[in-house]
């Protein structure tokens, strides 16, 4: 049964349209230091929702919490070559640190550095225990978007909901930090980004809106934080690939 006014093509229209004019679009909060007009995408997640955006080299990301119950799924992908993809043990083993904070390379398992977290208010995120179901299934969605099989979705990390690791190996979820916390990423290789929104394994928690703002920075690439010769020798690949990339590119 169609509803009144919908059985033909025009009132079909006219419904959709009169539901989009009513429809209330939540918008991001936009970081205070960045000129509108330099926004390249901006979107709200809502509890529950998810997101995927191709992402150029150079490009800085910032996740915000603003009602302090977030929490990011994030998984990335190389765009141009998307079997290369975030590897989180990498990502703990080669800093020889397991918290993520300000400095942190999130590597694929190339031995890449996909992007590096150079901003971060929050302290609250988890390498440890990878997507909930419910996050997986929104980055699989998400994926889709991208023309990703559910094999291409590796685990995540999550931001704004943390967990530590008590002396008898236990894992403990430390919650969030509360409203307003910002993350803050600096992409290094074209990458595919997908986010979902969803609870931590360990933190059942129903979320709240998550933010996520990009803009280009290309400058930012020459001050990324020099985290040790581990990190040092990740960015050399990276280098190394985009260069090769380039020079493909321009024979081509």
């Amino acid at each position: 049964m169609t509803e009144k006014g919908t059985a033909s093509t025009e009132g079909a229209r006219s419904h959709a349209r009169a539901q989009a004019a009513a429809a209330t679009i939540a918008r991001p909060d936009l970081p205070e230091h960045i000129a509108p007009s330099k926004i390249t995408w901006a979107q709200r997640i809502p509890s529950g929702g998810y997101t995927n955006v191709v992402l150029g080299r150079g490009t800085r990301i910032r996740l915000g919490d603003p009602a302090g119950a977030a929490c990011a799924h994030l998984l990335l992908l190389r765009a141009d070559a998307p079997w290369e993809r975030l590897n989180v043990a990498d990502t703990m083993k080669v800093p020889w640190q397991a918290y993520l904070s300000s400095g942190h390379p999130l590597l694929s398992d190339q031995g890449r550095v996909l992007a590096t977290l150079v901003g971060d208010t929050s302290g609250h995120h988890d390498t440890l225990c990878g997507p909930s179901d419910e996050a997986r299934a929104l980055l699989r969605l998400a994926g889709v978007k991208q023309g990703l099989a559910p094999r291409d979705i590796a685990p995540s990390v999550t931001f704004f909901r943390g967990v530590r690791v008590e002396s008898d190996g236990a894992l403990t979820p430390t919650g969030s930090s509360g409203p307003g916390a910002t993350v803050e990423l600096l992409v290094h290789l074209p990458v595919i980004l997908l986010v979902a929104n969803a609870p931590h394994p360990l933190d059942p928690r129903p979320t709240t809106e998550l933010d996520v703002v990009v803009w280009s920075a290309p400058d930012d690439l020459a001050d990324v934080p020099d985290s040790g010769p581990e990190y040092q020798r990740a960015v050399q690949n990276t280098e190394a690939a985009w260069t090769a990339a380039m020079n493909q590119e321009a024979v081509a």
